[in-house]
Parts: structure tokens; sequence; C-alpha cells
């Protein structure tokens, strides 16, 4: 197995040798009895002649393979989501794009993909008005229903700043959902995630925003498809989904709990739509097969140990948790280099991608263990540890 040195605590270098094999990937595209939804990222364009910090430069051929690869493990793919570093880092106009690329990618296979519509190309500067919330998510969703695509109906920066309470987000999903050709996901996604999308629905406590919300989902059950919470809080999804109205499903965005919500318990389960599913795509869809097939014992032993990864991943500044993802894309050779919008690449430090990697090799998820190790080998390089 590969050896390495990796930093550890206290500032030292120790040597570190890869533990597990990876998972085998089962031949053909595996069947669930959950709908599961991989949020991915997008692949960043190496060679692109710009300034990293405030322009964009995509990879639009590696970007569409990765969501192959992931269509080839049984998943949907979530696109234009945050994971993608929608709103940070990846404008509307770029979004546009990917929801364009990877639609015509998607209905070449019959795959299956649903699209992030949210007000991002709004200016947070000006002063703005419930109705320019509604016209700027009419403009999203024209767009995506224009090339037939579905809509997640993605929480709004510019909703939060204004609204003046529960009645106004009433307002504004009651006028949207009224228009929708095909049910949506709405997505409410916590402040850890985002910070300017704190006190959305109207509070800052979430069981009387989770009020509201389910509120406006009894009125308009009929256009949703489901809601995607991303609170990390087992507790509070449990909670939510045994109150949701019939037919509308749950899916899981808790990437700290997300194997417990999936297997659910007598009282019903979590789908998911989760950006931690880019990275443990292969142990994900295995684990996925196990539950469909009734082999509980199975799935879980697959998912539990990638558990500790994610919330490694996802651990505070949780923004942050794109810059995990796209390392581990690195690693497993999907992509030839770590560099992303943004220059996020340097979001994390060198501890955390060698506490990564480590978590990785435990929880199975490293394709190639050589040619991880020699990748994280020029990462620490670049670092001047070698």
């Amino acid at each position: 197995m590969a050896s390495l040195l990796l930093p550890g605590a206290g500032r030292t270098l120790a040597p570190y040798t890869v533990q597990n094999a990876p998972l085998a990937v089962s031949k053909g595209v595996p069947s669930f009895n959950r709908i599961a939804f991989a949020a991915a990222h997008v692949v960043a364009d190496p060679l692109a002649d710009n300034s990293p910090w405030l322009d964009q430069g995509v990879d639009w051929d590696k970007t569409i393979a990765f969501r192959e690869y992931l269509w080839d493990l049984g998943f949907g793919v979530a696109e234009a989501m945050d994971t993608a570093q929608r709103g940070m880092g990846l404008d509307w106009p770029g979004a546009q794009e990917l929801i364009r690329r990877s639609l015509k990618a998607a209905q070449a296979r019959g795959a299956l993909v649903a699209c992030g519509a949210g007000t991002d190309h709004l200016d947070l500067s000006a002063s703005l008005t419930i109705d320019d919330v509604i016209k700027a998510y009419e403009d999203q969703f024209a767009f995506i229903e224009g090339l037939g695509g579905r809509i997640i109906l993605m929480a709004s920066r510019a909703l939060a700043r204004i609204a003046k309470g529960p009645d106004d987000y009433a307002k504004v999903y009651g006028r949207l959902l009224s228009q929708v050709k095909e049910p949506v996901v709405i997505h409410w996604l916590g402040d850890m995630f985002d910070p300017a999308l704190a006190g959305y629905w109207g509070s800052k406590d979430d069981y009387q925003a989770m009020d509201t919300c389910l509120e406006i989902l009894k009125a308009n059950a009929a256009k949703i498809d489901g809601i995607k919470i991303s609170l990390l809080s087992k507790e509070k999804e449990i909670d939510m989904r045994r109150r949701l109205p019939k037919g509308v499903r749950m899916y899981t965005g808790d990437d700290f709990n997300y194997a417990e919500l999936i297997e659910g318990d007598a009282q019903g389960y979590s789908d998911a739509l989760l950006g931690i599913f880019d990275a443990i795509a292969p142990a994900a869809s295995a684990g996925l097969a196990k539950l469909a097939a009734g082999d509980v014992a199975g799935f879980n032993a697959i998912l539990e140990p990638t558990v500790p990864l994610s919330r490694h991943i996802f651990q505070a500044p949780t923004r942050f948790y794109k810059t995990g993802v796209v390392f581990l894309a690195y690693l497993n050779g999907l992509q030839d280099h770590f560099l992303m919008l943004g220059g996020q690449q340097s979001a994390r430090s060198l501890q955390h991608f060698a506490e990564l990697f480590r978590l990785a090799d435990t929880a199975r998820v490293l394709r190639d263990p050589d040619l991880a190790a020699e990748r994280m080998r020029r990462l620490l390089a670049v670092g001047g540890i070698g």
C-alpha cells in the first residue's frame, strides 16, 4: 500500500500508509429505493488566462464528464447549486451555461437532473422590492423550464435581506408555485452554509421558521415534489419530515447525519440531495444498492465509515466544504488539478487536507491509493512540505 508523510498534531510530520482497498464498483447502473441527487461541483479551467479571484473559467468537458460519472453510479444530478459554487464563484450567466450543457447531456441518456433557480443575478446593493425578487425568480424559472428542466427553488439572499416577516415569504413562494409547470423541490439552506440566509422564512428560530415553511408547503402541496433542508440537525429534519403534507418528500441535506436519515425509522425516511454524494459517490451508490436489496446492515457498513469524512469536509466554516469535495475529485483522478473558481482551493489548511486523506482511506473512497498518495505529496510540496 502507498505510504507518505502527513502533517499531524503539534506541527509534526508522521508516516502514513494507506490501510484500506477501495470499494469495488459494480458494473451497470444500480437501482435504488430512495431518490438520490448528488449536488455536483464544477471543474475550473487551469489554462484560463484570467484573474482567478474575479473571473470564472470552467472546463466544460470535464464538468460534464463528472456528471456522467455520477449518472453511471445511479444518481440524479442537482445542478447549479451551492456545491457548484453558485453565487460563490459561479454567477447566473455561468449557471445558465452549466444548466444548458447538463440538461443536453442528461436528455441524451435519459438521466435525472434538476436545476437550481434563484435570484443571484439581482444587485444586492440596489433598493429592491418583493416584486423584484419574484421577477428575478420568474426569469430563472423561464430559462430552466424553457430547456425542459425541473426546478429546485433555491433560497434567496435578496429575499432574506428585504423580507419583513413570514407573510413576505408566503407571498413570494405562493406566487411562484402557482406558475410552475412541474412540482419543484424547495431548498432551505441554513446560514451555516450561507450566512446571508440567516433568518430565512422570517425567523432566526429554526422551529418558528419551520412552522412558516410548513404552512407554505401545505398551501401549495400540489406544486411541490419535496423539500431539502440543510440545517445539520437530524432532530429538526425528522420533526419536519413527520409534519410534511401527504405526497411531499423530505430530501435530506444533512451532511452530518445522512446515513440514519436515509435509512429512516418506523415513521418514514428521507430521500437525498447531498453535496457529500459528489465526494463519496461510489460508496453512496453501493450503500444505496444494498438498502434497495433489503440489506440494511450492508448499507450501514458502507455508509457509516463515510460520515466522519463528511463531517470533516463540512466542518465550520461550513461554506468552505466545496474545497474538500473538489480535493477528493483531484485525489481520485476525476480531474487533473486542484484549482477552483474564485481561488477557493486555498480555503482549507494543509492539516485539514491531511486529515481528509486519512478519513477518505478509512471510508474506502480513494479509488487508486497510489495516485491519491502521489497527488497528496504534490499538494504538500506546494506548501513547502516534502
